[in-house]
């Protein structure tokens, strides 16, 4: 059968800093998707969260951009702004709802997507991962790895299945266009572009043999929309495996490395991207360093079996440890370069208004 996945998140407010999500935020989020599951609205959803993130894990049958589904979720998060949020004195109350004039998609509003419709197979396992404190870019990496890298995904090499390659479907977030490329023969100019993770960012994943979806990943820039910080963008994606796509283990197998990614304070720092369980999901520390959690879903006729909480496993243990001490040396450099972002991206955040102050005083060498 045909159905609809949809992962949306949205900052809309933390106890205490950035941190974490408040729990009432997350029963008012229930009990309004719990409404739309009585309405056949939804057919079953799954609410969670990630640092200050609000997370709605949501299957239908309305397709991808439908305007009920998006607007059931910016009613979702408008009212936990409201009765939660605001009611509280959260920090942050509402942050990601970036405008007012709602017309059915989300698009550009600020939360992030990721969905799509698929053909549920017999068996279709899927691993939804969510992070916080960090950039759409973050995915490049591990996308790469899963899809594309034999060193990390055995199939490529051993599963016929998988042996033909992948389409990459790539999104310029500074000029609104994608470009599809086809490993493993273009993965050179693959690389060339999601190496530059502020700017060219993996949108979904494709089985060249069948142009079946692998994966999909949510590519909202907030500081690109607004024109300027308010936020990081805390991205989301899912992963489909089994069956003729990699494995679970080799979907989560990238993680092992806590590569570096932009985010971090103030959306101003790089950092290493921390896999985590979800009770550790929590960024505190320089409010992180940057964490990743992933939930495994069984869809069954398009209801949730799940989650399991991948991470929370030992295996990953050395990941946080190494990330601990990442975390260490970069602190080390405090406001310097490479340990703060570059000037290309430091232009979208406070620092702006700091260097706006000093343009009068520059004189000729």
């Amino acid at each position: 059968m045909k159905i609809t996945l949809s992962v949306i998140k949205a900052d809309i407010g933390s106890l205490a800093g950035h941190h974490t999500v408040h729990p009432n935020q997350i029963e008012v989020a229930k009990e309004r998707l719990n409404e739309a599951k009585k309405t056949d609205l939804i057919k079953d959803f799954y609410v969670s969260a990630v640092g200050d993130d609000l997370q709605l894990i949501m299957t239908h049958t309305k397709g991808v951009n439908s305007s009920e589904i998006h607007t059931l979720a910016w009613e979702t998060f408008k009212e936990v702004t409201e009765k939660v949020s605001k009611k509280l004195k959260l920090y942050a109350a509402g942050q990601d709802l970036l405008s007012t004039a709602f017309s059915g998609n989300l698009k550009g509003m600020g939360p992030g997507v990721a969905e799509a419709e698929i053909e549920e197979r017999v068996s279709e396992p899927i691993v939804i991962f969510m992070a916080d404190k960090t950039e759409p870019g973050a995915w490049n990496l591990p996308l790469y790895r899963i899809f594309a890298d034999p060193f990390n995904t055995a199939g490529l090499i051993i599963d016929e299945k998988l042996h033909t390659g992948f389409t990459y479907r790539v999104m310029d977030v500074m000029e609104d266009r994608v470009v599809d490329l086809h490993t493993p023969d273009e993965s050179y100019d693959l690389l060339a572009l999601i190496g530059t993770t502020g700017r060219y960012v993996i949108q979904s994943v494709y089985r060249r043999s069948d142009n079946l979806l692998a994966a999909v990943a949510s590519t909202a820039r907030l500081s690109l929309i607004a024109g300027r910080y308010v936020g990081k963008d805390d991205p989301v994606m899912f992963v489909r495996a089994q069956h003729g796509l990699p494995a679970v283990g080799e979907v989560l197998e990238p993680f092992a490395f806590p590569h570096l990614v932009a985010g971090w304070m103030r959306g101003s720092h790089n950092g290493p991207l921390m896999p985590v369980s979800l009770k550790n999901a929590k960024c505190t520390r320089f409010d992180g360093p940057p964490r990743v959690a992933a939930l495994g879903f069984q869809l069954n006729e398009g209801m949730l079996v799940g989650p399991a909480d991948l991470f929370d496993d030992p295996a990953f243990d050395r990941a946080r440890s190494l990330a601990n001490e990442v975390a260490d040396y970069m602190r080390r450099h405090g406001p310097f370069m490479p340990a703060r972002l570059g000037p290309e991206e430091m232009e979208y955040t406070t620092l702006a208004s700091v260097l706006k102050k000093m343009e009068g005083r520059f004189k000729p060498s």
